[in-house]
């Protein structure tokens, strides 16, 4: 069985963003960039499966300029057996980057596609729905536990009155969440192993495929600071605050 995990370069998770100036985004100029967290546990969960003897082959997939090279050859230290970039210097948004996706989907031919739920920096939570549907492949979102059985996937995932766990027949496509696993640390020879590994480099141009981007961003702005906290001497007046200040109640 073959798994592919899409990957994203994002801000390192442990960055304190800041808002340009201008207001058109976030300042992503001289600051450290990594693997999206979402994806390392992604690239995690199909190793395991690997080591599990269910799937032969894992393939890592990035969307975006030659620079994410270097997330590409994270998934490798890992462990990950190839990547593939899919080169382009235009900003995609959710639905291109499915369509990208899709594109090496249908080259690649995998069995499993497994991917994190969201990135922390758009935090749109979009492309695995929306890769899922241009499949037309079963879907299963906030995975917080995978069991392959024969040719079914069965992916726990959490809901608003408990566990709900689906049977998925293979292929599908399976986004993760934070309680999946925990990623395994990098060792210094797998970092040098990694660079022996292959990388293919493909331009999204080459692909003939719509990319133009649908949304357009007006202004980003810091949320606003919150106010100290105030002590109140009884509960009647805490209620009338909820009621008449926060209207909360």
């Amino acid at each position: 069985m073959k798994v592919l995990v899409a990957v994203k370069r994002t801000v390192d998770a442990n960055i304190h963003v800041r808002v340009k100036q201008d207001g058109s985004g976030v300042e992503d100029a001289n600051i450290k960039m990594g693997i999206n967290p979402f994806c390392e546990i992604a690239i995690e969960e199909a190793l395991r499966l690997k080591e599990a003897n269910m799937a032969n082959e894992v393939v890592v997939v990035s969307v975006g300029s030659k620079v994410c090279e270097d997330v590409l050859r994270h998934g490798l230290a890992m462990g990950a057996d190839r990547g593939i970039l899919m080169e382009t210097d235009q900003p995609l948004q959710p639905l291109s980057i499915a369509k990208v996706l899709s594109s090496v989907i249908h080259t690649e031919s995998p069995d499993l596609v497994i991917m994190g739920k969201q990135s922390i920096d758009g935090d749109n939570n979009q492309t695995g729905q929306m890769l899922s549907a241009l499949l037309g492949w079963p879907q299963g979102t906030f995975a917080s536990k995978l069991d392959l059985q024969n040719n079914q996937i069965f992916v726990t995932r959490e809901v608003d009155d408990g566990l709900e766990t689906l049977a998925l027949s293979l292929p599908a496509v399976v986004t993760t969440d934070l309680r999946l696993n925990q990623p395994r640390y990098l060792s210094l020879p797998n970092i040098m192993n990694a660079r022996k590994k292959t990388i293919n480099v493909l331009n999204v141009d080459d692909l003939n495929i719509d990319i133009k981007s649908r949304l357009r961003t007006l202004e980003v702005h810091e949320p606003p600071k919150r106010s100290g906290g105030v002590k109140l001497n009884s509960v009647e007046e805490l209620v009338d605050k909820l009621r008449n200040e926060a209207r909360v109640i």
